[in-house]
């Protein structure tokens, strides 16, 4: 009773599969017994999929020791360093289940590197998209040109969110073929109702949350505050450290080194998270934790109150899935609160405009947000699909590939196309270990950045011949291991 969608029917004649259903509904197992083949599970953040990977070979490894689950994506063979065997069939073709990110399937709609092979291996497979929604601009772009592809592969496609604007599930609905190739699943109303969790605050500044962060602590709360560049997030954590000494506190964020973020997600889930035994009186132990949207999407955390930035509604009703996440008899119906900070001044990565609406759509004032209005206020943000046009750099036009003989595309298109983090910078202080190290030890010393981030500073820092040709960033090696990467630069960017 508790996971609905446990109760629902798997079998189904349909080829295709679309759920809309609440974070801790049972989704991912619903996608999975859907599949009736190899499988490639997608989801779009690294954080996310190193979670799901550990889940899903823990839960199969149990019923048969010899399935094949692989993770793919750049710090997958950081994730499995404990085991040789793993990490040598990481790129590998085949396994009977592997875990990316889409941009590991991008190659078959972009034609770079290796394309020919990533469609080999896809061909004929179950692909699970899933939390689709988090795309937005040239991702959800590519997202669909890959759903296009996949079809073309014979792949059964499932597709899996919490929040989907309704003109996007009309557009994948008809790239899927219509009602009958695609198996719908949504919850009814009355079990809805049950996944009601949160109610809502709003606040004109960040300044106004600070005492609801100290009667929290007092409370023995688990605190999650979320912000939605690395800087700001850099800038409260230290705020915090004044202000709070005596409290346990951990802020992550995308620009640790590889090998660091493997283990912050690790201690995030097993140290900071929430087990649940509050409601029971066990064990209260307040905590205080910052972070980017890097927590947003599938990471299985759950925490007593939220203060975050406005972010897009389809992202903040996924950050508000880390807040009373854990479900049981004795958590319906008990309500936590997240408090949102009303946008203003620069509020990139996003748009004022699409902030604005989405504050809107919020409840104030403690009032409680209801799983059933969801779907009409993601629909009254997001009335137009928008998407980037990225036809100019598709292999495939319809009817015919377009590469030319014996060549493909670089990786530069798709890393243009989509503005991806694309640039690798290391510290200073690893700059020589780094000259010396094997290609996997590199990987771990290696710090992800948009490009955008540090393009007007690149001159200020030396880049390595080396390697992913690094960009070497003098940094204090006792401030990054409080506060990551800092760099001087516009507050602009994630």
């Amino acid at each position: 009773d508790l996971y609905p969608l446990s109760k629902t029917e798997t079998s189904n004649d349909k080829k295709h599969t679309i759920v809309v259903a609440p974070t801790g509904a049972g989704k991912t197992d619903f996608l999975m017994k859907r599949c009736t083949g190899r499988i490639f599970y997608t989801l779009p953040f690294q954080a996310s999929i190193n979670a799901m990977w550990e889940r899903i070979r823990d839960d199969l490894k149990q019923t048969n020791p010899n399935f094949d689950i692989r993770l793919q994506h750049a710090t997958s063979r950081i994730v499995v360093k404990n085991n040789k065997d793993e990490q040598l069939l990481q790129g590998l073709v085949g396994s009977s289940v592997k875990v990316v990110t889409p941009h590991q399937m991008a190659g078959i709609i972009f034609g770079t590197p290796g394309f020919e092979s990533v469609m080999m291996d896809l061909k004929g497979c179950d692909v699970i998209l899933d939390e689709i929604h988090t795309y937005s601009d040239y991702s959800r772009a590519m997202v669909i040109e890959i759903v296009k592809s996949l079809l073309k592969l014979d792949c059964r496609i499932h597709i899996g969110t919490a929040t989907m604007p309704q003109i996007l599930y009309d557009e994948l609905l008809k790239i899927l073929r219509g009602k009958k190739n695609v198996y719908e699943v949504k919850l009814d109303s009355e079990v809805l109702n049950t996944f009601n969790r949160h109610i809502i605050f709003k606040h004109d500044s960040f300044e106004e949350t600070i005492p609801i962060i100290k009667k929290a602590i007092d409370e023995k709360d688990k605190i999650l505050v979320i912000f939605n560049t690395v800087k700001k997030a850099q800038r409260a954590f230290k705020e915090f450290e004044k202000k709070f000494p005596n409290i346990e506190k951990m802020l992550i964020h995308s620009r640790y080194r590889r090998g660091d973020r493997v283990i912050l997600e690790s201690k995030l889930k097993k140290e900071f998270n929430g087990d649940g035994s509050r409601e029971f009186g066990e064990g209260l132990k307040p905590c205080l934790v910052v972070s980017t949207q890097v927590v947003e999407v599938s990471l299985d955390i759950s925490f007593d109150r939220m203060i975050t930035e406005c972010a897009p509604i389809d992202s903040l009703i996924q950050r508000f899935g880390s807040i009373n996440r854990k479900r049981s008899h004795a958590t319906i119906g008990k309500y936590k609160p997240v408090h949102v900070i009303k946008p203003s001044g620069n509020v990139l990565p996003y748009k004022m405009d699409v902030l604005e609406k989405s504050f809107g759509q919020l409840p104030d004032n403690g009032q409680l947000l209801e799983e059933i209005t969801l779907q009409e206020k993601i629909n009254n943000v997001f009335p137009n699909n928008d998407t980037k046009e990225i036809d100019i750099h598709i292999i495939d036009n319809g009817e015919r590939f377009k590469l030319k003989e014996l060549t493909n595309n670089k990786k530069s298109v798709l890393v243009e196309a989509l503005d991806i983090e694309s640039v690798s910078c290391i510290l200073e202080s690893d700059k020589d270990e780094y000259l010396t190290a094997n290609w996997e030890e590199r990987i771990q010393l290696e710090i992800p950045i948009n490009f955008n981030t540090i393009a007007r500073y690149i001159k200020q820092y030396e880049q390595l011949e080396v390697g992913s040709y690094p960009f070497v960033i003098p940094c204090d090696i006792n401030n990054y291991q409080k506060y990551g990467l800092e760099l001087t630069e516009p507050d602009n960017f994630l």
